[in-house]
């Protein structure tokens, strides 16, 4: 759930390319975690505006494998995080202000859950991704670092004649992913271990105040921690201190989220993308399509109502390139190797540590989106076969 810019970078493991961001001279602002990713040996890089560990010590591709064997610890404070509090005191209300700019069901999500949820425009795009919790009085909701400011006018416009509308962009946040996620934090606080995914709560870890949920974005089972800002240094150290747990930076978040075939706002989806093409179609529960008991009412809903019924004219797909050269993002695709015109594109493309190869995701006409199908790819000047594949490219272990 990221939107930023990237450019590629071959300073790291053959095959294994971390697309840094474009930097701008704006002055980076800092995390709470910033003085330990100094401390820890990370090599920084600027990231939607922040100075951010694209990796550490270990390097990229050992980061990628340790989450998955282990545990992974991430700074994702970046992120924004935003409070809406209905002024009747009651969430309901919050829930459908929500609605009018999401095309989601926020007012049956239960207090202690959450779900992903979507920010639609006119045209039926997508303006962001976000995460959404009911936490009895109040929405909690963490959307993308690049674009927290545009989403948090939306959710003004939206929500602040019935809410307060609190963003305490200056909280920690951090992820801890992997195999090892539960048995490390629930050294700190057993009853994580009771929760499920999508779960929030408040937890106490070790005398540190945090909502935590049970969610993440590696296709791993984990958590995101949300603490004061002057408690987040602390926690990590605590975290680190554990020996499954290593620190893990924005490189290893990426091929992480790409095995596990998860979008990458800005990349895989953005203002000219709708759900239905970017095969997000689960995202938007049946009581808001057509039919349902509030379908509609969201922007775009005319354009991707409709899309459930006839279909869109593109879809997004797995891209299994068949051979070991990775085939990354803005490559163009090919009905065939001698066909002049491009069909589609590759919006992600790198090597799966885990996986065992390259792996991509794009968009090609939904006619050949069948798992299996053989498009083309054109890589310097030569076309690449690729198999459409079914996603993700890891089987995800979340704890239902």
């Amino acid at each position: 759930m990221t939107s930023d810019t990237f450019a590629p970078c071959a300073a790291t493991a053959k095959h294994l390319r971390v697309r840094l961001p474009v930097e701008t001279d704006k002055p980076l602002s800092k995390t709470p975690l910033h003085d330990l990713h100094i401390e820890l040996g990370a090599k920084m890089v600027p990231f939607a505006g922040y100075d951010m560990p694209v990796q550490y010590p270990l390097g990229v591709l050992k980061e990628h494998l340790h989450t998955r064997a282990a545990a992974g610890l991430f700074d994702v404070s970046h992120m924004g995080q935003i409070l809406i509090r209905p002024k009747s005191g009651n969430v309901e209300d919050a829930a459908l202000a929500l609605e009018s700019i999401a095309p989601i069901n926020v007012a049956g999500l239960k207090e202690g859950r959450q779900r992903y949820g979507l920010f639609t425009n006119d045209e039926g795009g997508l303006f962001d991704d976000f995460m959404v919790a009911n936490r009895g009085d109040h929405l909690y909701v963490v959307v993308n670092a690049a674009c927290k400011e545009q989403d948090l006018g939306l959710i003004r416009k939206a929500c602040a004649a019935s809410c307060d509308i609190e963003a305490p962009f200056e909280r920690g946040l951090m992820a801890l992913q992997g195999p090892s996620a539960e048995a490390v934090l629930a050294a700190l606080a057993p009853e994580v271990a009771d929760m499920t995914f999508m779960d929030v709560r408040d937890v106490d870890l070790d005398g540190i105040s945090a909502v935590v949920s049970r969610s993440g974005y590696t296709g791993e089972d984990g958590y995101e921690i949300s603490v004061a800002a002057g408690d987040a240094g602390k926690l990590a150290r605590r975290l680190l201190s554990d020996e499954r747990v290593e620190a893990i930076g924005l490189g290893a978040r990426d091929s992480l989220r790409l095995e596990a075939g998860l979008c990458l706002y800005g990349h895989d989806i953005d203002m000219t993308t709708t759900p239905v093409e970017a095969a997000l179609t689960w995202a938007i529960q049946k009581v808001r399509r057509t039919g349902g008991e509030r379908a509609g009412g969201f922007p775009g809903a005319d354009i991707i109502l409709p899309q459930f019924e006839n279909g869109a004219e593109k879809i997004r797909v797995g891209l299994a390139p068949e051979g070991r050269a990775p085939v990354r993002e803005g490559a163009d695709l090919f009905a065939d190797e001698t066909s002049t015109e491009p069909f589609g594109k590759v919006t992600s493309g790198g090597f799966g540590p885990s996986h065992g190869g390259p792996v991509s995701m794009g968009y090609v006409p939904s006619a050949q989106g069948e798992p299996g199908t053989i498009v083309y790819a054109e890589v310097r000047g030569k076309r690449l076969p690729l198999r459409v594949a079914s996603l993700p490219f890891v089987p995800n272990t979340y704890k239902r």
